[in-house]
């Protein structure tokens, strides 16, 4: 019997459901793990839960695929039924076509699109469901708010959160252009969700009254290589890591242009040797030379690659010989398995295959971005500095140079973004080359090592983390702080509640030395309640720790404490007053009657502590 018409199978609308599986399956259909999208993608819909609206942070590695965990997360919300969903970008560089693009090929209904294609006055956003991308600039968000106007229920992800959209002004009683439009857009209804690595900034300045006990960790995937493998935290484990990749340290006269010339032939070689002997297929690398602000320094370090390079290409320049003895003993000494005259044959035949791109601006990342961060030429030389230190993702990066050591104090947020050497380099990490001063490299270390016992301390349960600095690194702006909410002072961490035995006082009270009462101490508590991290810090930080290390006994809460106070075992002001010890690190556990204890530990030196305590 023939098939009759029946509208009403049709009226109902044709709205796509299982968007967020069908996103994992594309995933997984590329060998990609979801795992820690899955991980980030629960805990956020868990803190977007209840009542009122929400505003948190997802935070992560740099360079650990957010972007498709971005894509991922908008997918449950429109199966979730979110209308409205804005997704910010950074405007430093022309990230919006390269997201854009991505979310667009995802397969994602609605599709993706640019706020200047919904401008039109006959395109109505009051029904049906939206994605909506637009940059972080004044213009472009005044234009978006005047199309959307005080829409409900809106979420508003930010991509590189801590960049242009916490509050700079936060201490006149004044708000940026940013900051007051996006607020503008969230309205008193909408949702916030923050995305970035660096997350210090964002609770530090209060951002749109983000609640730092709703953020949500994004761990990365099982290829990543990031923090642990180029700045371990021990010096035991840097050399077993140097086998992992290779590290160049610079000791001195870091500008003579001999330095960056051998690091470019160290780069020649690590591709012949890779394309000869190691790839099925030939690839195109590329190498990241990350100068300092100044575009004079940019054009001094092209014109030292050009000179490289053209000598190279040209047998009869005068330091055509020179340089190329200098390639073949780079591949000698480098690998004894490889031909070194095969490898030198190659870069001589090859050499003329190469792109020096300079991005010193915008324009030039719009005009030459996709060649640098997808090398279409055999050797890819990149020159740049901040351009190149923040959401930019470079495939086949192969080398990575600093040129410049820092003459200023450290903003650990700038120096975690510039970090551009983290992702997945797995297939060929070993022949991976961080070239670096040394000094450089020290602060750097350091940077990361404050930056992760912070996030340690997210897992206390006390809302905001504690953020280190000292006089070489500064956790962020000091015109980011808000000073009305954030102790700079306070001097001290804590963890976890743990159930509080007879068996913890004995090993605190008995006999042993500091570093033995600390690793029983540590067995007995396990977990976040006494991390691994800060037992990893306080040896680091000392010179001898059975001298330097005060485990004092436990002591119960202060009778002045209010009773919220005393089951958090936690109060604003603080719990380990100065007069508590003078070892340069004290260990402290406090104690309430539901038999709960809480460890805090004390720095008395050059490092400062800042907590959040709104």
């Amino acid at each position: 019997m023939p098939k009759s018409f029946d509208l009403s199978k049709f009226k109902a609308g044709g709205k796509p459901s299982d968007q967020y599986l069908r996103q994992l399956r594309r995933l997984t259909d590329t060998g990609k793990s979801v795992v820690c999208i899955e991980h980030a993608v629960r805990d956020a819909l868990q803190s977007l839960s209840g009542e009122g609206r929400k505003s948190f942070v997802i935070y992560g590695e740099p360079q650990s695929g957010k972007t498709e965990m971005m894509i991922c997360l908008t997918a449950k919300l429109l199966d979730e039924g979110r209308r409205m969903i804005v997704h910010l970008l950074n405007d430093s560089v022309d990230l919006l076509g390269q997201n854009l693009g991505r979310f667009k090929s995802s397969g994602l209904a609605p599709s993706a699109q640019n706020f200047s294609e919904v401008m039109d006055p006959t395109i109505r956003l009051s029904k049906g469901q939206h994605v909506i991308f637009c940059k972080k600039n004044a213009k472009d968000l005044q234009k978006l708010y005047n199309k959307i106007g005080a829409m409900r229920d809106i979420v508003v992800i930010d991509d590189e959160a801590d960049y242009a959209s916490p509050n700079a002004k936060i201490n006149r009683s004044e708000k940026t252009k940013i900051n007051k439009l996006i607020s503008d857009i969230l309205g008193t209804t909408g949702d916030y969700i923050g995305v970035t690595a660096t997350p210090a900034r964002l609770d530090l300045n209060n951002t749109f009254d983000n609640d730092a006990q709703l953020w949500v960790k994004f761990p990365p995937h099982a290829h990543y290589t990031g923090q642990d493998v180029f700045f371990p935290f021990e010096d035991e484990e840097l050399r077993k890591n140097k086998n992992k990749f290779r590290l160049t340290l610079l000791k001195d006269k870091i500008d003579d242009p001999k330095f960056a010339r051998s690091a470019l032939f160290s780069f020649l070689v690590n591709v012949a040797y890779l394309n000869i002997y190691n790839n099925s297929v030939e690839t195109n690398y590329s190498m990241l030379i990350h100068t300092s602000g100044k575009k004079a320094d940019h054009k001094s370090d092209w014109t030292a690659m050009q000179e490289a390079l053209a000598s190279l290409v040209d047998t009869q320049s005068k330091k055509f010989d020179r340089y190329i003895q200098d390639i073949w003993q780079i591949a000698h000494d480098r690998y004894g398995d490889a031909d070194p005259d095969e490898v030198t044959s190659y870069i001589q035949e090859n050499i003329s295959r190469n792109a020096v791109i300079l991005l010193n601006s915008d324009s030039d990342f719009r005009q030459n971005g996709q060649s640098a961060t997808n090398p279409s030429s055999l050797f890819t030389i990149v020159i740049g500095g901040n351009i190149v230190s923040r959401g930019v993702t470079f495939d086949n990066l192969l080398s990575m140079f600093f040129t410049r050591d820092v003459a200023h104090r450290m903003q650990q947020d700038t120096y975690i973004q510039r970090a551009r050497m983290f992702g997945s380099r797995g297939k060929y990490l070993e022949y991976f080359e961080l070239t670096i001063p040394e000094a450089l490299y020290a602060d750097w270390h350091r940077c990361f090592m404050f930056h992760r016992l912070s996030l340690e301390s997210i897992n206390s349960g006390q809302g905001s983390p504690v953020w280190l600095s000292d006089g070489r690194i500064s956790a962020v702006s000091a015109a980011s702080i808000d000073r009305s909410t954030v102790d700079i002072n306070r001097g001290e961490m804590a963890f976890s509640l743990f159930d509080h035995t007879v068996e913890i006082d004995e090993i605190i009270e008995g006999q042993g030395s500091m570093s033995s009462k600390m690793a029983r101490l540590a067995d007995a508590l396990e977990g976040n309640a006494f991390p691994e991290y800060l037992r990893r810090f306080i040896l680091r930080m000392s010179d001898n720790v059975d001298r330097d290390l005060s485990i004092q006994k436990s002591a119960p809460v202060y009778p002045s404490m209010t009773p919220e106070e005393k089951i958090s075992i936690s109060r604003a002001r603080g719990m380990m007053g100065k007069s508590q010890s003078t070892a340069r690190h004290s260990l402290k556990i406090f104690t309430n009657d539901l038999g709960k204890g809480r460890l805090y530990y004390k720095y008395a030196g050059s490092i400062h502590f800042m907590k959040n305590i709104k």
